[in-house]
Formats: structure tokens, sequence, C-alpha cells
């Protein structure tokens, strides 16, 4: 299998070297070529064809958001990764290219000491979403496919008859788990959930810090509930959803009858923090089969555990189809699991997630009862 061609955009000679000399060490990986702008890139990809762009967000004569908006006029499907700062203008800079149409980012290593700090970094963030966004995948290595969650030819899924949730008791708690693919799957989702919702909803998305601060205030400038990134000691409300912020994990907690998020910045899961197995356990613990889990777009398992007890308490999981996600490894992996009741495509998680929540509520009955 030939090796998946980069093309790398920046205007930082420094940055050009340590991208260069990360990704080539990769046997699966050629450096199609270098730009220093947005300009040159656009001259560049006829002639190169590369499969793959990684796209600084500042240089000069035309910048990354210009140049990334050109590539999607004339290249809909080629595969762009930003690589952004970890600031405040590089948070806000990279939640507009994932909006404008950038399939990831990955951020840019800072005080890691040295060059070869520096290589390391980027390849073990850079080269897994090169290959995932490729499907990259070698004979020396069968069960990549699998690794990843994609659908093999031939895999038999659960049939739609498998899928419906059991009856249960009504949903008390809504919680999602999102990864590459994130901020675009949720701004899809979460404006058509009324502003009467009933139950809180807590969300897991794999981002860093600063990052999480900058979504949650873009999905509440477009949603009809309130978005906010959590904070240690948050009542969790209806009508409410929270993000948990970059480098820490959510757990619900009590202060006296009240829900509250529980931050902590307890060890990595599935090397993620925060993790979407962990607030999914402690959703478990809280509510037992009252918890109705999503698991949408996004790279590798985290979720699975989660989604794991939710099943064995009783609870349901919902996942988004291989169709509509970014990256089908999260949801596939629960999938895969034997995990998922239903599989549904993007547009209509929003009428799954409201339509289970409706069903499962007595009329007259008051909300959000925690026992």
């Amino acid at each position: 299998m030939r090796p998946i061609r980069v093309l790398i955009v920046d205007d930082s000679t420094v940055i050009r070297r340590v991208l260069s000399d990360a990704l080539s060490a990769d046997p699966a990986i050629e450096i199609a070529g270098i730009a220093a702008n947005g300009k040159i890139a656009l001259s560049k990809i006829p002639m190169l064809n590369p499969d793959l762009i990684t796209l600084d967000i500042e240089m000069p004569e035309m910048d990354g958001l210009t140049t990334l908006v050109e590539i999607r006029k004339l290249y809909p499907k080629l595969p762009v990764i930003m690589f952004s700062t970890l600031t405040q203008r590089g948070a806000e800079a990279t939640m507009e290219a994932l909006l404008k149409g950038a399939n990831d980012y990955v951020t840019k290593p800072a005080n890691v000491g040295s060059v070869t700090a520096a290589i390391a970094n980027v390849t073990n963030e850079m080269v897994p979403k090169i290959k995932q966004f490729c499907n990259w995948t070698t004979s020396a290595n069968p069960k990549s496919s699998q690794q990843d969650g994609r659908t093999k030819p031939g895999t038999r899924l659960p049939s739609a008859s498998s899928q419906t949730p059991n009856k249960v008791g009504r949903v008390e708690i809504v919680v999602i788990g999102v990864s590459t693919g994130g901020p675009n799957a949720l701004s899809v989702m979460l404006p058509r959930i009324p502003a009467n919702f009933p139950v809180p909803i807590l969300i897991v998305q794999h981002m860093p810090p600063v990052f999480t601060k900058h979504l949650a205030d873009r999905l509440n400038q477009i949603s009809n509930l309130h978005v906010h990134e959590a904070a240690d000691g948050d009542l969790l409300l209806p009508g409410g959803v929270w993000l948990a912020p970059g480098n820490f994990h959510m757990k619900l907690g009590r202060q006296g009858k009240q829900l509250i998020a529980a931050l902590n910045q307890e060890p990595h899961e599935c090397s993620c923090r925060p993790a979407v197995d962990v607030l999914f356990r402690s959703a478990v613990e809280t509510f037992g089969a009252n918890v109705l889990s999503v698991v949408m777009t996004g790279m590798g398992q985290d979720g699975l555990r989660g989604c794991t007890a939710i099943r064995q308490a009783g609870g349901r999981v919902i996942v988004q189809d291989e169709a509509t996600s970014v990256v089908w490894g999260m949801p596939g992996a629960v999938v895969h699991a034997g995990q998922a009741q239903k599989i549904i495509p993007l547009e209509k998680i929003a009428d799954e997630i409201i339509a289970q929540t409706q069903s499962s509520r007595v009329p007259g009955r008051p909300e959000c009862v925690r026992n």
C-alpha cells in the first residue's frame, strides 16, 4: 500500500521541520511538499495531489481560515488537520476552522523542552489522525480496522429489531461522549433540543483546556438550552447542558438533595482527561437504570466501558451511525461489542433523545425526581 502523501502548510521554518521529521519517520507517511502560506499551498495542491493537508492558522498573505474555505470549495473531501496554538486566540480560530469544515486539529507543542520532545508530541497526536482520515491499514495489522471501529465488509451488526431499547425507568440524565468531529456534530444536534427539555445534559468532548470554553460558548449561542463549561459544584438542572472542561474528568455529585458537577484530575482513562467512561460510570452510580447515554463521532474506544455499565444497570445506549460520523471509532466500538440499542444518523439523534426522554415520563409526575 502506498504511503499517505501529506502537504504541510505553515509559515514557520521550525514548525515545518518538526512536522516533516515527525511524520516522515513513519513508513506509512510521505511528505508530498511544504508551503509557507495558503496561497502557495493552493497552487501546489493540483501538482502534488496530497492525501491530506496540515494547515497552520496564522500565516502571512493567506491565513489558514481563508485557505480552508478555498480548499473546501475546490476539494471538499480532502482531509485537513489544523495545527493550532494552545492559546485563547488559537482556540477561537480552531473552533471557527472546525465549523468551516476542518476535519480535526492538533495543538502545537509548547514548553516540551527539546526538538526531540516536540517531534514525539507531534507524532503521538498527529500520526494516528492522519492514518484514520486516510483509512490506512496494512496486512501486518489486520485488526486495525476493527480497532478504529470501522465496519469491515461482511461485518454483521445488530439488526434494527434487536436495537429497540428495553422498557426501563424514566430518563433522569442524558450523558454524551464525543471526540473527533464533535464540535460540528454537537452544533447540528444540540440546537434541535427544546428549551423545556426536562433533564440535564452532560457532555464529554475530548479537547484541551481553553478549547472547551470556546466550544461551550459557541454552542450556547446557537442552542435553545443554556450551555456551560462545567465548574466544580455547578448545580445540574433541567434546561442546561454542561461540557466537561479540558484536563478535568467530570462526575455527578450531591449537595444535599441537589445534583452537582464534580470535577477532578484523577489519572487519564483511554489516554483521555476528560474521559467519557468516567462520566458514564458516575451517571450509573447516581441514577442506575435511569440513564440515557449517547456516543457520537470520535476516534478510539472511550465510552465503551461506560456503555457496558449502563446496559448492565438497565439504562439506554444509542450511538451515531457510521455514515454521518467523521470517525466511527467510539460509536463503532460500542456497536461491535453489542452494547448499542439504537444506531442513529446525526440529524435524528436529537429527536431520539427527546422521544426516549418524553416516552419514559408519566404525565403529571414531577420532573427530575432524584431518589
